[in-house]
């Protein structure tokens, strides 16, 4: 009992010196719950403004993925066998572009929101990516013009050989003819090398061309007369040209493409301005965090 007795003052010495140490940490608080500053007006304002400005990138981002799904799904390519063409299927894109928009607008929101240095680097890494590509192809654009009429050409040439096999592709041809007022690539000829429309084609569309090349397309102004361009084929020029229109699309294209290039190099404008103030807010966030995570 006598030895317990004695231990006891150097306990309490040890409760002491606890004590003694209380004063200290209440001096210098920071040095063990570091508070962070709290944001000015204008950095919650930026914060704010960038999650909703990724927001709405994300919301058109699932607009081209639902689209493109759709389509897909309307022509059964992600049904049964039919994956063989999604290689080349223009709906691909649009499934394509929708998962990176969603993927990079999502960093982008919960970046902004929790104020996430992770996820908000990872955005401007994204966007800084996409910016280059899209530098490197207006490059190649300027520097391959020639290549790239003759890639326009071998890909229109491709539509007018698959245009009934492809839905898609059916309508875009159909809407670049009607809108242009133009048939076929050089002139309403060239649907001779599709298959159905080939004068030595069994079917009733032989020697015929798509109801899209009719000056008239429609019937009573409303229905589609799919049969206008029937027998077209086997006309003179002079009696084709009462029917249909001879010039072929790419000439027609390559001039409103020359007359929309203001309209075009505005669009890049926009498109770099909308990437760069993503850029600049996301810059501002991280450095409005970056105090907080030095200490």
């Amino acid at each position: 009992q006598a030895s317990r007795l004695v231990e006891l003052p150097y306990a309490s010495s040890d409760d002491d010196d606890g004590d003694m140490d209380l004063p200290m940490a209440q001096q210098d608080p920071a040095a063990w719950c570091p508070v962070p500053p709290k944001p000015s007006t204008f950095s919650q304002c930026v914060r704010y403004l960038a999650f909703l400005w990724n927001l709405l990138f994300l919301l058109l981002g699932l607009l081209a993925l639902a689209v493109g799904v759709w389509g897909l799904l309307a022509k059964g390519s992600l049904r049964g066998d039919g994956l063989a063409p999604l290689g080349s299927d223009p709906m691909l894109l649009f499934v394509l572009a929708g998962l990176g928009a969603s993927a990079v607008s999502l960093a982008g929101c919960l970046g902004a929101l929790r104020s996430n240095p992770c996820l908000l680097r990872f955005f401007l890494g994204a966007v800084l990516a996409f910016a280059g590509l899209e530098v490197l192809g207006g490059l190649l654009l300027l520097a391959a013009r020639q290549r790239l009429r003759d890639a326009l050409r071998d890909a229109l040439l491709l539509c007018l050989l698959r245009y009934q096999e492809e839905p898609d592709l059916r309508f875009l041809v159909d809407e670049v003819q009607r809108s242009l007022r133009c048939c076929g690539l050089g002139s309403y000829r060239d649907w001779e090398t599709n298959p159905y429309f080939n004068c030595s084609a069994p079917g009733v569309q032989a020697c015929s061309v798509p109801a899209s090349c009719c000056l008239d397309p429609w019937q009573n102004g409303t229905v589609t007369n799919a049969q206008c361009g029937f027998g077209v084929l086997r006309l003179g020029d002079m009696a084709a040209s009462t029917v249909v229109h001879l010039g072929g699309c790419v000439a027609q294209l390559g001039a409103w493409l020359r007359g929309q290039a203001g309209g075009i190099a505005a669009g890049a404008a926009v498109l770099v301005l909308v990437e760069a103030a993503g850029m600049l807010m996301a810059l501002k966030i991280l450095r409005d965090i970056a105090p907080v995570g030095a200490r």
